[in-house]
C-alpha cells in the first residue's frame, strides 16, 4: 500500500490525479483541500499550514503531491500569490516530510527561477522543497496547461488558443515551451509515485510526455 498526501487536489491538474490515483487498490490517498468534494472529504483552511501546521492531523504518508497553485490575478496581489505559491506549497512539503513521506513530486513551472514575480517564487518553492530532506524530488515543469478550469481565466483562455497555433513551431529546445494537455501532466505524476530512485529529477515538457507514454 502506497500512502499518499496531497494538496491542490481540486485544480486543474490535481482533479485529474486525484481520479487517476483513485482508481489503484494499493493506493490510500489523504487530500487536503478548502472545500470537501465528492472524492476530497477533508477541507482545512491553508493558513494553518504556515502558521499552526501540528493541528492538521495527518496519517503516515509515503510520498507527497502538491498541484497547488494559482495566479497573479486570482490572488488579488503579490504578497497573496506568495503565500500561495511559496508558503503554502513549502509548508505543505514540510508536513507531508513530517508524516513520513520520503518522496515529493511538485508541479512547477517552465522558467521556474527565472525574473519575474511568477517564475522567481516558483524557483523558490522548488530550492525549499529540496532543502527539506526527502529522499527523492520530482519537480514537474509544464507550460502552458491546456483543460477546462472551474475559474474563469479569460486571459489564460485567449493564451490556450493562441498557444495551440503555434505549437508546430516550437520544435528542438523550444518543445519545453510547448503547451501541454493537462492529463499528460496527471498521466506522469500517476507514473513517478511508484518511481524510488534517489535524487532530484526536473521533468520538462518533453520528459512529461515520455512520462505521460504520449
Amino acid at each position: 500500500m502506497t500512502n499518499i498526501l496531497m494538496v491542490g487536489g481540486t485544480g486543474l491538474v490535481g482533479g485529474l490525479v486525484t481520479t487517476r490515483l483513485l482508481r489503484h487498490d494499493d493506493v490510500r490517498l489523504d487530500s487536503l483541500v478548502r472545500s470537501a468534494t465528492r472524492v476530497c472529504e477533508r477541507p482545512i483552511a491553508f493558513e494553518r499550514l504556515v502558521d499552526d501546521p501540528a493541528t492538521i492531523p495527518v496519517a503516515v504518508a509515503d510520498v507527497g503531491i502538491s498541484c497547488l497553485g494559482t495566479t497573479l490575478r486570482a490572488a488579488g496581489s503579490p504578497a497573496r500569490f506568495r503565500r500561495v505559491d511559496h508558503d503554502f506549497v513549502v509548508a505543505f512539503a514540510r508536513l507531508a516530510r513530517r508524516a513520513g513521506a520520503r518522496h515529493f513530486i511538485l508541479v512547477s513551472s517552465v522558467g521556474a527561477g527565472g525574473r519575474g514575480l511568477y517564475l522567481s517564487v516558483k524557483g523558490e518553492a522548488e530550492a525549499a522543497i529540496r532543502a527539506i530532506g526527502y529522499d527523492r524530488v520530482d519537480i514537474l515543469r509544464p507550460s502552458l496547461l491546456l483543460g477546462p478550469r472551474a475559474d474563469r481565466r479569460p486571459a489564460e483562455a485567449i493564451a490556450q488558443r493562441v498557444a495551440t497555433l503555434i505549437d508546430p513551431l516550437l520544435i528542438g529546445p523550444l518543445r519545453r515551451y510547448a503547451p501541454l494537455r493537462a492529463p499528460l501532466v496527471a498521466a506522469a505524476i500517476e507514473t513517478l509515485v511508484s518511481h524510488t530512485a534517489p535524487g532530484v529529477f526536473v521533468h520538462d515538457v518533453p520528459a512529461i510526455r515520455t512520462l505521460a507514454g504520449a
